[in-house]
Formats: C-alpha cells, structure tokens, sequence
C-alpha cells in the first residue's frame, strides 16, 4: 500500500511532528507499506526526529512563508503564486508516485488538494474544531475550510468531543488518539519528592496566568514546595512563588519521575501528549475539563482530576489535596501507569491499519 502525507515541514521539536514521524516510521516498520513524506517549506531545516531511511521524503521547496516580507496586496499576490506553484508541483509528484491514499495532516488547502487529488482516498487529520466568535475572519475561514474537509473520504480526531463537533462537517468521522511517547525504563516516580512540573510550549494556550495564579495559591499553603515549568517561550521564574522556568529538554522521562505531580492549565487541547506521557511514569495529574484532550485521557479521582470551568481555586485544591496526602499521589499514579498504556503504538497503529483498508474496500 502506498501511503502519502503532507505537511508544511518538519522543522520543529513539537509534539506534531514527533507523533507523525512516528506513525510513518511504524508504517514501513510493521506493515511494510511505502510511505511517502510531501512538505513544502521545509527547506534547509534538518528533520528533529529519527525518520525511518525507507520513508521517501521530499520537499517541494515552495517556502511559502517568504510572501510575508512583503505587505498589502504585494503579499496577496505573491501567496496566490506560491500557492499556484505548490497545487502544480503537488499535483505532478501525486501522478509521478500514484498513491492508494493520501493524509492531510492539516485542515488548510483541503480545497485545493480536492482539486488535484483525483480519485485518490483522502484523510484530513483534524486536531480541534471550534472558532472563536469574537473573529469574524477566522470564523469564516473555518467555515470555508469545514465545507471542504466535509469531502473528504475520511476524517480523523483525536478526542470523543472533538468528534460530535466534526459530525456537523462529515458523515465519515473516525476516533483515533495519539500515539504517546511511554516511559519504559522500568522505573517510576514514588511521588515524595515536593516538586511539581508542567511541560509545554509557554504560549497562551497554556492558561499560564492561570498557572501562576494557582502556584501562588498553592505556595501560600505549602511553600516547602515548588514547581518546575519546562517549555519554550517567554516566562519568568518566580522565586518568590517557588516557580522555575527551564528548557526543554530531551530528558523529561527523567524530570517527571523526578516530581509528584503534573499539572496542565491549557485553555484548549486537541490531545495533550504530556498527559499519558507523565502518567506512564507514575505521576497523577491536574488538568482543566477543556476542549477536548484532558477529559479523553483523564479519569476524575481515579488517576489525576479534573477541574471544571477553569475554577482556580479548587484547582489549587485538588494540588493541595495531593500535597497532603502522599498515598493518593501513590495511588493515582500507579492507575496512571495502567491507563497510559491505551496509547501504545501497538494499540493506536492497528486503527490506522483498519481505517486505509476500509477506504480501498
């Protein structure tokens, strides 16, 4: 079977392109399907991630990100050029390999790539869908977008409430999570350590004024403790709060079997692969109910909580509750080891595996 994705580039240490590296490599790996690799501006960027030698990458040198040095319509015009330039060199390399099927892996230029595409099967991978209500532009590009991601063959999510929203896009929905990155050293957190930690890119998506604020809460009432935050982007230490801020590293396997405790403030998550991945090393986890990953990997009470309606102060409750009771801390990050385990390859892969052999009949 021949299988071809596309993706503007792997150029970033994200969590993206770590779990598509993955999924292409057990591809050719398990089921010897050739897997083809399409992007567009990846340029001179080196790959952050070990791709399998017999994934055929190409990059299509379009660069599309160049028509921002200019302004007004000169930008207008030269985006519609590159992307003329893509739809035709996208077009020819999809006649040159003949694919039984092709990924989108984001939901921008459906609508060109249903031009192009033929009869070939296509899969629109699609990580989040709902629109903020106070941007009409980005409402309206959704809505363009959803009309032709409701053409697709088939289209994949990461969460059950993720779903019911793409239900109102496509009669051909299907559920299938993230492939996580598990702790396998045979070892695990034994949660006595007073440290906590968050891990992400330090963006507003990550709810880190609420963060900050639920910290200080929490240090008011335990100051032996502190919190560690791993990520990229710009924030601060507070000393004052007993709040650290580092980069990340290539280590964190380590630094959650370091901690007691994971905490997540996201305002939205299309998954949340810091989740299971914590969980794998024993660690219970703190997270609000946001759309949609927490609650998909999260079961309240029994390996970490969940915490309503971006509720600061019974967040810091449940970190509080978790301070003061090393045996829950124990307990829940023993249900987290077993629960993580749902996100294996081998359990995620064999849905990939059904979903192309269902769409070639």
């Amino acid at each position: 079977m021949k299988i071809v994705y596309l993706y503007s580039s792997l150029a970033i240490t994200g969590g993206i392109e770590r779990v598509l590296i993955d999924k292409m490599n057990y591809l050719v790996n398990r089921y010897g399907y050739e897997v083809y690799m399409i992007t567009s501006d990846q340029g001179q960027h080196t790959i952050p991630y070990q791709l399998d030698k017999r994934v055929y990458f190409c990059d299509l040198q379009i660069l599309s990100y160049t028509q921002y040095q200019y302004r007004g319509w000169r930008r207008i015009q030269e985006g519609r050029r590159l992307t003329r330039l893509y739809h035709q060199q996208l077009k020819e390399k999809l006649k040159e390999i003949s694919p039984d099927i092709i990924v989108c892996t984001t939901s921008q230029d459906v609508h060109g790539l249903s031009q192009i595409k033929g009869k070939i099967p296509m899969v629109v991978e699609c990580h989040i869908n709902f629109t903020h209500p106070d941007s009409w532009l980005h409402c309206t590009r959704a809505l363009y977008n959803n009309y032709w991601i409701g053409k697709a063959d088939a289209v994949v999510t990461l969460t059950q409430g993720d779903a019911k929203n793409w239900k109102h896009v496509s009669r051909h929905v299907h559920v299938i999570p993230n492939i996580v990155h598990l702790n396998d050293t045979g070892r695990f957190s034994d949660c006595v350590n007073k440290r906590a930690v968050f891990v992400g890119r330090l963006v507003e998506q990550k709810g880190l004024p609420d963060l900050i604020e639920i910290w200080r809460i929490v240090n008011n009432r335990h100051s032996d403790w502190q919190l560690d935050v791993f990520g990229n982007g710009e924030m601060e230490s507070i000393p004052d709060i007993n709040l650290f801020v580092h980069p990340p590293t290539p280590n964190i396997m380590e630094e959650y079997m370091n901690s007691s405790m994971l905490l997540m403030t996201s305002v939205y998550e299309p998954f949340g692969l810091v989740l299971p991945e914590a969980m794998s090393c024993g660690l219970p986890v703190v997270a609000f109910d946001c759309p949609y990953g927490p609650a998909d990997i999260i079961t309240h009470e029994l390996d970490g909580f969940l915490v309503p309606e971006r509720d600061i102060n019974r967040y810091a409750d449940y970190v509080c509750q978790l301070i003061e009771s090393p045996g829950l801390r124990q307990t829940m990050g023993t249900a987290g080891i077993k629960a993580s385990q749902h996100y294996q390859a081998d359990r995620i892969m064999p849905q990939w595996k059904e979903l192309f052999e269902h769409l070639l009949g």
